[in-house]
């Protein structure tokens, strides 16, 4: 088999990749599912289990669960073996994530922010000497990692941060006052990784330790869901950081905030798989016991239309979540995690795939809601009562698209990220978007039907990525260097990305998996992907129209919609028969079954 492709970041818009050139879980290796398996029972025996007692805050019990988290070596995934971390390839701290909370959100949002924004600025940026001080403590549960970035007046603007850093006379410390705001792990964290300005112009990142003098937290808010995690203000008054705990460069704060947040968008969608799939097994369970008219309520239409575009959603994160964690394995290759370059090597790789993390974490974000809120609707009434887990998790989940950057924000930085991609010519977009241009004058869409194995669905992808090129192109020729204010336009054309992102991710799965297995054996991820492809050419279709009639109007409208229209021709499938075989291929089962592990 070929090995996977390390395609550029945003690549995908410009280039079709072949089946075997991208991951899928179908190619999970055999550690790989053992290390998915332990997380799984770790989440089940230890988690799941004490599902009531975490539901409120309660700190001793979280510690008391990372720390034997830490001592199966779950909280070092992605931290060196010589700090005492387990060093996972991103595919298997991908699977950890996944399945190690069990959507439980009292321990799964610690987890995600130990192992995560409360660790990797320092795996990423700190020094040999902050490496050796801290991972190791990290690692094991022995430190409570947190991430004070927001302030009381700068969420999604953090680079506007007011909270300032003096170097004090002798050039020993600098001394933090400030407030941050909505701080996860605040009330029991031991580290705060936190940003302030240097001469009120540099903003830089520091590490400070919970127990130095001036360090406070605020009572803890009272929030709308997951309610088992501690969030509160941190405070700093006169505190003394030793120049010493200064992470990554003076006023390069900005480096080191993004490219955490980065890894934290693309794990956001791993989470959100692994919540999907007890969400559906949950709502299906359900489905089949009640009973309504005489008998299960599974046994109906609009409910075996809901079972299923849950299943069809989740497939699609599902492959979108693998496909990058496959990129960024890729593109770390070779980096030697003993040298000190490392971390700087490493957040390097990492930004270059920042428009695919975004994309992870807006879709997978709300395709969680998506399904969070229609197991609510199939449980009519009892879905509504607290004590249901699909209560809480219908409130836990609404957290997601907003932390991380908000989806707003993640939606800006796709197409900002892919502007810059090209300016600075590591993306050839706009020769692409010449290209397509220049086709339609010659293009004639043919009526027959393509044959092979998903030949129409390529086919849509494929005009997607010139439906996508043509809208993005004819934007930013009419706003140039302006279009960032054209918000509105601009998270249009970030939606298009997404489809696109999320059609092919899909696509090529499927593809794989009939090439290694054969038709007779994927028949329900052919049934999926031919159902999502087919709803988001239509939606791809929608949103260039909605782009082109805000930006144009009279003679070069209609010229404009006449090209989309040779670009969007398609004839329609039968996707009710698609979803009703979905939805009855998951109901025996009760469980989300597309993928083994």
């Amino acid at each position: 088999m070929a090995k996977e492709t390390l395609f550029k970041g945003g690549e995908f818009l410009l280039k079709d990749a072949l089946p075997e050139e991208v991951f899928t879980p179908e190619d999970f290796s055999k550690e790989q599912r053992l290390i998915a398996q332990s997380a799984e029972e770790f989440g089940v025996g230890e988690v799941a289990s004490r599902r009531e007692e975490l539901e409120d805050l309660n700190p001793e019990l979280v510690r008391d669960l990372l720390k034997k988290a830490g001592d199966l070596g779950f909280l070092g995934v992605d931290m060196p073996e010589i700090f005492e971390g387990s060093e996972l390839d991103k595919i298997s701290s991908a699977l950890v994530n996944e399945f190690i909370s069990q959507g439980v959100s009292g321990f799964s949002v610690a987890y995600a922010v130990q192992t995560g924004i409360g660790s990797l600025p320092i795996v990423l940026f700190g020094t040999p000497e902050q490496k050796k001080r801290y991972l190791p403590k990290l690692a094991t549960g022995e430190m409570i990692g947190a991430y004070a970035l927001t302030e009381p007046e700068h969420g999604s603007d953090a680079l506007g941060a007011k909270t300032t850093a003096v170097l004090s006379e002798d050039g020993k410390h600098y001394i933090l006052n400030g407030q941050k705001q909505f701080i996860t792990n605040a009330g029991f964290a031991d580290l705060f990784l936190t940003y302030a300005q240097i001469d009120g112009t540099q903003f830089t990142s520091f590490i400070v330790e919970r127990d130095w003098d001036g360090v406070s937290v605020d009572e803890e808010e009272k929030k709308m869901g997951v309610h088992g995690t501690s969030t509160r203000p941190v405070i700093y008054q006169d505190v003394k950081v030793p120049v010493e705990n200064v992470l990554g460069e003076i006023g390069r704060g900005h480096v080191v905030a993004l490219n955490t947040l980065n890894v934290g968008r693309y794990k956001l969608g791993a989470i959100a798989v692994g919540s999907c799939k007890l969400l559906i097994a949950e709502a299906v369970k359900y489905a089949k016991t009640r009973i309504q008219f005489g008998k299960p309520i599974c046994e109906f239409g609009l409910i075996k239309h809901k079972i299923a575009e849950m299943v069809v959603k989740t497939y699609v994160v599902e492959s979108m979540v693998y496909r990058t964690a496959g990129l960024l394995g890729l593109a770390l290759e070779g980096i030697d995690p003993a040298k000190e370059d490392a971390g700087h090597k490493t957040g390097e790789a990492i930004r270059k795939y920042a428009l695919e993390c975004s994309i992870n974490k807006i879709f997978g974000s709300e395709v969680m809601d998506f399904v969070a809120d229609e197991c609510v609707q199939l449980m009519g009434g009892y879905g509504y009562i607290q004590d249901n887990p699909i209560e809480s998790a219908y409130r836990d989940s609404r957290i997601n698209r907003i932390w991380e950057g908000t989806n707003e924000i993640n939606r800006l930085l796709i197409v900002d990220t892919l502007m810059k991609a090209a300016l600075k010519g590591e993306l050839p977009l706009l020769e692409e978007i010449k290209k397509v241009t220049g086709e339609l004058l010659s293009l004639r869409p043919g009526m027959a039907e393509e044959e092979g194995v998903l030949a129409k669905e390529k086919n849509m992808v494929a005009m997607s990525k010139k439906i996508g090129l043509l809208s993005a192109g004819a934007a930013a020729q009419k706003y140039m260097e302006k279009l960032g204010g054209q918000q509105e336009i601009v998270a249009l054309i970030a939606d298009i990305i997404i489809e696109i992102f999320s059609m092919e991710s899909a696509l090529l799965r499927t593809l794989k998996k009939v090439e290694k297995e054969g038709e007779d054996s994927s028949q329900i991820q052919l049934a999926a992907t031919c159902v999502y492809v087919n709803d988001s050419f239509a939606k791809v279709d929608l949103l260039a129209r909605q782009i082109f009639a805000a930006i144009s109007e009279g003679e070069e409208l209609r010229t404009q919609l006449m090209a989309l229209k040779k670009l969007a021709r398609h004839t329609p499938i039968n996707t009710i028969a698609l979803r009703r075989e979905i939805a009855e291929s998951i109901i025996p089962v009760a469980r989300y079954h597309l993928t083994k592990v």
